[in-house]
């Protein structure tokens, strides 16, 4: 789990997995389960007009082969098709077209405004669905390092109101760089001080039957 953290560091939109500790068992903590962090990332600016932040709690919806998915990672490109996407070929959702994917004309630009509305030449061509949906791991469940589906069972999501959309800038992932090293290199380190200590008890275990049989 550290090292899928520190692996994507890099990864727009990544959302960091922690442990939750149970009981402890010969003094050492239990991981009882994973759990993700939802907390927001670093926005940072780029200027590049299909790299898309978001301010607040909401998911960039998506089209794709099984369904709908959400992600915070706003690092889209055109299709062959004039298409918003992803660079797995996720489709944005328009608001305006019950989902349908945005098309946009490539020779002129492309302004997006804080609520999602995609506008060319002054015209509105679509609005990116932006759907709040409750950031818990029994509700949504990873799909690789950006994407996030609903369990089986869970509520629809619905239209956030108080997510802003920022255009020319990327959320960087929450994993903090130097913590998640630091981590990694301390877990790694008690592994193999146990190793040791399991070493020396099976020598001395070896030791004492040895003795014993000199007794005997």
């Amino acid at each position: 789990m550290l090292a899928n953290n520190l692996s994507n560091t890099g990864t727009a939109g990544f959302k960091a997995d922690r442990e939750f500790n149970g009981l402890f068992q010969d003094q050492l903590p239990v991981v009882d389960r994973a759990w993700t962090d939802f907390s927001q990332g670093v926005t940072v600016p780029n200027g590049n007009p299909l790299n898309l932040a978001l301010s607040g709690k909401g998911f960039f919806a998506l089209n794709t082969p099984t369904g709908t998915v959400y992600t915070r990672n706003g690092d889209f490109s055109l299709s062959k098709s004039n298409q918003l996407q992803t660079s797995e070929g996720y489709t944005l959702r328009n608001v305006l077209d019950n989902g349908k994917p945005i098309t946009v004309d490539p020779s002129q630009s492309i302004d997006i405004a804080k609520d999602g509305t995609v506008q060319q030449g002054g015209q509105t061509i679509g609005q990116i669905e932006i759907d709040q949906v409750p950031s818990s791991e029994d509700v949504l469940s990873k799909l690789g390092n950006s994407y996030f589906a609903l369990a089986s069972g869970s509520p629809a999501s619905a239209a956030t109101q108080d997510t802003q959309v920022l255009q020319g800038s990327l959320e960087q992932s929450n994993v903090p760089a130097a913590d998640a090293a630091v981590r990694l290199v301390s877990v790694m380190r008690q592994f193999e001080m146990m190793q040791k200590a399991m070493t020396i008890g099976s020598a001395m275990d070896k030791a004492a039957i040895q003795e014993v049989a000199k007794v005997g």
